[in-house]
């Protein structure tokens, strides 16, 4: 993977997408607890990355078992397309509304900003990767490479070294946490899902093992 960025680093001209692809990754050793983490998550007008569009990036940095919600950010971004309506039941985000957002072409690169140096922790990584290479593409021309840990995957792996087969719904962000004991939160906000899912891989790792027995990041990471 990080190959895979100097090469980039060699062919992007200067500009956001240059300025995180400078910053390396964590070494494939790095201990749970010193991996600089980007909780994550999207609200998009659907679940299609090729013909939907991203309509929030809500993001807060994850360190040494901190949440810095000082650094949390709630981004609108303003959709060439109308919103579904079956999806604006979800988030509540409207026309009227969507169109105070900033456009896409201004909120990446805060994204990115936040995202040098850091894995992206994120409840279901296929969605936020999918959009995320979308919009790289459309802007860029360029897919970068990024790093996911999936809460989902994890709660998954554990599941299954109890061989136990999920229910329908059991994997829900909000199911998960409470199983791990965590509040309820209101669901399908950018911002408070991706605070969810850093505390959700909080309590996973608590739960899994002592800090000294921590999992690096490759035993984490979602490919």
């Amino acid at each position: 993977m990080d190959i895979h960025r100097r090469y980039w680093l060699r062919r992007v001209p200067p500009g956001a997408l240059r300025d995180y692809l400078a910053c390396p990754f964590p070494a494939a050793k790095t201990p749970c607890a010193s991996i600089p983490f980007l909780a994550l998550d999207l609200e998009t007008t659907g679940l299609d990355a090729q013909n939907h569009e991203i309509l929030t990036f809500g993001f807060v940095p994850l360190l040494e078992g901190r949440i810095a919600l000082r650094e949390a950010r709630h981004l609108l971004v303003r959709p060439h397309q109308a919103i579904p309506p079956e999806t604006v039941v979800l988030h509540g985000l409207t026309d009227d509304r969507s169109a105070t957002g900033d456009s896409l072409e201004s909120t990446l690169p805060v994204l990115l900003h936040a995202m040098a140096g850091r894995v992206l922790l994120v409840h279901y990584a296929p969605l936020e990767r999918a959009f995320l290479r979308q919009a790289c593409q459309r802007l860029y021309g360029v897919v970068p490479p990024m790093l996911f840990v999936d809460v989902m995957a994890l709660e998954i792996r554990r599941m299954q070294r109890q061989n136990h087969h999920p229910l329908p719904g059991e994997l829900r962000l909000a199911r998960l946490r409470k199983h791990h004991g965590l509040p309820r939160y209101r669901a399908h906000n950018a911002l408070s899902d991706a605070v969810a899912t850093a505390e959700l891989f909080l309590a996973q790792m608590a739960r899994q093992s002592k800090p000294e027995h921590a999992p690096p990041l490759h035993r984490l990471l979602t490919w």
